[in-house]
């Protein structure tokens, strides 16, 4: 009788040790999640204010503060611009946002968007280009995970001592340039094309050590570029992209439910929202010069054909080198065209 008491008090508690371990959640599903999120850009400028900062609170509050995302602006934890794409993949961090080109050479099909006037305002790239990647350019970033890529509205030119109004304007003037695809297109109109990250625009302006910059409006004001540059051409010459990506083994790990609510939270609508804040802040980046009283010309339609067959050759040359890569040029080329053409087709 003594034994079987001892067996039926072993046999219970084997079972409610059994019973607690299944009632238990997985410590991995149930711990705390911490993502570091790293870019280059000021804490007042909209990528961090208006994207980053609220797509990070977006998560904590998807995932009833299980994961945490902390986004370190103005390259808080080191390294420069053009390393945040390494940190990403290296798992330095877990998360970045940042330009492709700032890293030349290294996307060469991403570049397609960047090409001299392509049609497009910044909500139709940003979901055309998003769109590409899952059709051409998974093979560009198979070592991170990309969540979302976007683009900025056109840009445009911004001098100090002169207004550029002719193709001969920019003959020997140093002008800045984010990407290889911008100093291409700067230098076959004439321009000394000069490559630096955004930050460092502001101070090369002032100490001339160039003389104009190739941005859009939006990113005139968190740099305060107004302060520094005097005369503006209209002229939607190439395009801003960007794009958060993740690295991938980090990325991996997460819990499904955890991955579902970032894949939830990014790809192509996430692009199309992204899109539309940087077309409304193209205004109030534009009426700061208006205020400050600085000339503001739109290009002819004459002048406008002159600058586009000057650039022909920057087109030929990408569709030459992504030919050499194996790739059909002229047809990624047309379907870059085309989505761009959609997804403006869709705001009409």
């Amino acid at each position: 009788m003594l034994l079987f008491r001892e067996f039926a008090g072993s046999a219970a508690l084997s079972l409610l040790a059994l019973g607690l371990l299944f009632s238990v959640p997985n410590r991995a599903d149930a711990e705390q999640i911490t993502l570091r999120l790293h870019h280059f850009n000021s804490p007042k400028a909209i990528a961090h204010r208006l994207f980053l900062q609220p797509w990070a609170d977006e998560i904590e509050m998807k995932s009833k503060g299980r994961v945490k995302i902390q986004v370190f602006p103005a390259m808080q934890l080191g390294g420069r611009p053009s390393d945040l794409y390494g940190q990403a993949r290296d798992g330095v961090v877990d998360v970045i946002w940042t330009i492709p080109g700032y890293t030349p050479g290294r996307f060469p099909l991403t570049e397609v968007f960047e090409l001299p006037f392509l049609a497009g305002n910044a909500t139709a790239a940003s979901q055309a280009l998003t769109e590409f990647h899952q059709k051409w350019m998974r093979d560009e970033y198979t070592d991170t995970h990309p969540l979302v890529f976007h683009s900025t509205a056109p840009t445009h030119v911004h001098t100090v001592g002169k207004q550029i109004r002719v193709l001969e304007d920019f003959e020997g003037m140093k002008i800045r340039t984010p990407s290889r695809v911008g100093a291409e297109t700067l230098g076959a109109l004439g321009a000394v094309p000069v490559g630096m990250p955004v930050p460092a625009v502001y101070e090369a302006l002032s100490r001339g050590v160039v003389e104009g910059t190739a941005i859009p409006w939006t990113i005139m004001r968190p740099f305060r570029l107004h302060e520094v540059t005097n005369y503006h051409t209209e002229v939607s010459l190439s395009r801003v992209l960007f794009v958060m990506t993740m690295n991938k083994r980090r990325y991996e790990e997460l819990p499904p439910d955890v991955k579902a609510i970032i894949d939830g939270s990014t790809g192509i609508a996430l692009a199309k929202r992204l899109g539309q804040v940087w077309d409304d802040d193209e205004k109030p980046g534009r009426t700061i010069a208006v205020e400050r009283g600085q000339p503001i010309l739109s290009l002819s339609e004459a002048e406008r054909q002159r600058w586009q067959e000057k650039t022909r050759t920057v087109i030929d040359g990408w569709v030459e080198k992504v030919d050499a890569l194996g790739y059909d040029g002229q047809a990624l080329l047309a379907d870059a065209k085309r989505l761009l053409a959609k997804y403006s087709a869709d705001r009409q």
